[in-house]
């Protein structure tokens, strides 16, 4: 799988190319407003190299992303008057990637009326277990 690289639209905006409402920006990082925001103040934090997501990033970059969330998280709350943030990010596209570029949402909420979370499944007798067992033995 391969990231879109330095011609993908994250890239643009780190070199400057394309315009975004940058809010926080260190040597690793860069954290800019969603263009299609889902509250006021939704913020994407970046690693400025062309990683594709959780799958290929390394250690030092992805705690630097981490660290940057952690950073910006209760300014970017405080900003617009939240009550709390949602950190999101997804991997690949059958999880809802669009832009294959790391990125973690920052989405300030007011109210838990304002999204709907994930459903809820129970697993079969048994299935826990098993599905717990396969993932020690990948992850050795």
């Amino acid at each position: 799988m391969e990231t879109e690289g330095q011609n993908g639209v994250f890239m643009k905006i780190v070199r400057r190319e394309l315009p975004a409402h940058i809010v926080y920006e260190d040597e690793k990082t860069l954290a800019f407003l969603s263009i299609g925001p889902n509250a006021p103040g939704h913020t994407l934090v970046i690693p400025k190299e062309p990683f594709r997501n959780i799958f290929d990033v390394d250690q030092d970059t992805l705690a630097s992303v981490m660290e940057t969330v952690r950073k910006i998280s209760p300014a970017i709350r405080d900003a617009v008057g939240a009550k709390g943030v949602q950190i999101n990010s997804n991997h690949e596209p059958e999880a809802g990637q669009e832009v294959f570029h790391l990125h973690i949402h920052i989405i300030p909420r007011h109210d838990r009326k304002e999204f709907e979370f994930w459903p809820h499944k129970e697993y079969a007798e048994g299935e826990a277990a098993s599905v717990a067992q396969k993932i020690k033995e990948k992850i050795g």
